[in-house]
């Protein structure tokens, strides 16, 4: 059985989510209308969030390329490539009511593509 977890999501509340959910459907299905434009491939950055606590150390190599590239690696993280992990506290950066935009395709229940894992910068690598 996965384990039940509450996430708390700035100017939401909080929402209720299963560990190791994809965190971008986890946020859509507790009532946040965050974007996701390219269905959850990290091919933009629309569905980025900010954490003010409980950010994972993990990072997929596809994460860390496309915040690289968009100068935001450090700043914000890609709710379409991260797991739902107890205490996380976050903001969703763009949604679809901010931007005027409308959310591309719903994405897979796994993260895609096929996850490379690596560790984010400035994570603690300490255990």
């Amino acid at each position: 059985m996965t384990q039940q977890i509450t996430v708390q999501v700035e100017g939401y509340g909080e929402i209720q989510a299963q560990a190791g959910e994809r965190l971008v459907l986890a946020l859509e299905r507790g009532g946040v209308d965050i974007l996701h434009r390219c269905g959850g491939v990290a091919r933009c950055t629309t569905c980025r969030v900010s954490f003010q606590a409980g950010e994972p150390d993990a990072m997929t190599a596809a994460e860390y390329d496309k915040l690289q590239e968009k100068g935001l690696l450090g700043t914000a993280r890609l709710s379409c490539q991260l797991e739902c992990a107890p205490d996380m506290e976050l903001t969703p950066l763009q949604t679809a009511r901010s931007s005027g935009l409308e959310p591309g395709k719903t994405p897979a229940e796994q993260i895609e593509p096929e996850p490379v894992w690596t560790t984010r910068p400035g994570a603690s690598t300490e255990g």
